[in-house]
């Protein structure tokens, strides 16, 4: 989304300035930059997973210099973990890394989001540069490289993903919840090694839940999260969606996560432990 100037009041916000002509500030649905021609854009977040220390810093530093919000990725045993916490935008991944190598992180990433990822490795051979694409990356640079090239590469990876040759920004496909996913692109719940499918107003609904954990969420707002333009909509739509989504948890071995909150609504407490 862009925004022009009479969206973003800098007297009223917190501010950044970069080198250069690119400026940081503070919208209410999160930062933006801007150049001198008045133009602002969403600031994009980029995890980098680097286990060179002095590498990772030389990119989270250039990266942020071309306004870019780059954070390092810090935990090599639970990567996973890591990216659903960041939320990145784009992955930066290195092959060699402690414990386990970048296709299998690839691997994991892609189990939850299609972010793209580009891969940067030592290793020149054509077939690690074909196992990374199979492995669900979408470029791959080989160490040594120019910055310059890299940010041309991230910046062309971005305009397909979110830019002018894509659609509006998605949200995360993923909402998770003590080990529990929500998958929306597949409409999909799965807790450890369970999966169950879930109808379009399940996966809403429980979407809806998740975002509000351990807090009671009113019919009204779970009315709206159902509320669609071709199927009507009441209180009874409402109960009967819940009683079905309290049976695809206890497939999954979940039960009694869904508590009725008389006279106000429902509220979604957590009952099982997370993964091991």
């Amino acid at each position: 989304m862009k925004h022009s100037r009479s969206d973003v009041r800098l007297d009223d916000m917190d501010r950044t300035d970069w080198p250069g002509d690119i400026m940081m500030a503070w919208l209410p649905d999160g930062w933006v930059v801007g150049t001198d021609d008045e133009r602002w854009f969403p600031m994009y977040t980029i995890l980098i997973v680097e286990d060179d220390v002095s590498i990772a810093t030389i990119l989270q530093e250039h990266l942020q210099r071309y306004g870019y919000r780059a954070l390092c990725a810090r935990d090599f045993q639970d990567l996973r973990r890591e990216f659903l916490d960041v939320k990145p935008d784009l992955v930066l991944l290195d092959i060699n890394l402690p414990y386990y190598d970048g296709f299998y992180w690839c691997r994991q990433i892609r189990a939850v989001s299609h972010v793209p990822i580009i891969y940067l490795s030592a290793r020149s051979d054509e077939m690690n540069q074909v196992l990374a694409i199979e492995c669900g990356g979408d470029d791959y640079i080989t160490k040594p490289f120019h910055l310059e090239v890299l940010l041309a590469k991230v910046k062309g990876v971005l305009r397909r993903a979110y830019g002018e040759y894509a659609g509006s920004r998605p949200l995360s496909d993923v909402q998770e919840l003590a080990g529990l996913y929500i998958h929306r692109d597949r409409q999909e719940i799965s807790w450890k090694d369970r999966k169950v499918p879930l109808t379009p107003k399940e996966c809403r609904l429980l979407d809806c839940l998740i975002r509000q954990a351990e807090s009671v969420v009113t019919r009204e707002e779970l009315l709206e999260a159902l509320w669609d333009e071709t199927d009507f909509v009441d209180d009874n739509t409402l109960t009967v969606n819940v009683t079905r989504l309290r049976k695809k948890l206890a497939e999954l071995g979940i039960a009694d996560a869904i508590e009725t909150v008389r006279g106000q609504g429902y509220r979604l407490r957590v009952t099982w432990q997370g993964e091991a």
